[in-house]
């Protein structure tokens, strides 16, 4: 006896389809790139100090350390973020009696003066006007270490550190945030620009500007 089989439904194994796969593909690529995007800018930007001086800094070397045995770092050339308290044409240079501010990002100072750990004085042996950088200036200073000296502040004795500057940024007035508390407060508040004209000093370039640079 014989029994035919009746043949079965052809079964075809499902496969993804091309057209799913690249766009899938594409949406992939572009959420990397819009990650990168974002997280680029947060990490890197260019520096302030031009690289030939950069590379002389030793960043081992804190202000805490100078101010303790300045004469141990005579030679040493570091960078220092500060206030200018006062500012002095001597008769071959410019004193800077410099208010030390910690470094928070891309070498600026901070604004916080109650993390200050001392003060520090800077020369200038370029010609350097006192008027462009007057009382409550924020500078960082690339300087090399030349010892210290003591004088009086108010009515006792302070030893300051000096340092030679061979680099010196002034910084822009940080813009003053909106109001927002209050029911009636003012609608204005005051505001600079996204780039700042300001001064570099340093002996590779003397004084250049106006130059813009981004300051967000």
């Amino acid at each position: 006896m014989s029994v035919d089989l009746m043949p079965g439904p052809l079964v075809t194994p499902l496969t993804p389809e091309p057209h799913r796969n690249e766009a899938s593909s594409l949406m992939m690529r572009f959420g990397m790139l819009h990650a990168a995007f974002f997280v680029l800018p947060a990490c890197a930007g260019p520096s302030v100090i031009p690289m030939e001086i950069e590379s002389r800094i030793d960043h081992t070397v804190s202000f805490a350390q100078v101010k303790e045995a300045p004469t141990t770092h005579v030679g040493t050339v570091i960078v220092l973020g500060g206030e200018v308290l006062d500012a002095t044409r001597l008769k071959d240079r410019t004193r800077l009696t410099m208010l030390q501010l910690p470094i928070v990002r891309r070498y600026e100072p901070t604004m916080d003066r109650t993390q200050s750990q001392g003060r520090f004085l800077a020369f200038q042996t370029e010609f350097l006007d006192p008027a462009t950088v007057p009382t409550g200036t924020r500078v960082t200073i690339v300087g090399e270490v030349s010892g210290s000296t003591t004088e009086l502040l108010d009515e006792m004795e302070y030893t300051y550190p000096m340092v030679t500057i061979k680099y010196l940024k002034v910084w822009p007035e940080a813009m003053h945030p909106p109001y927002r508390y209050g029911r009636y407060a003012p609608p204005y508040y005051y505001r600079y620009p996204s780039w700042y004209a300001g001064p570099y000093w340093g002996p590779y370039y003397g004084m250049y500007g106006p130059f813009r640079f981004g300051y967000w």
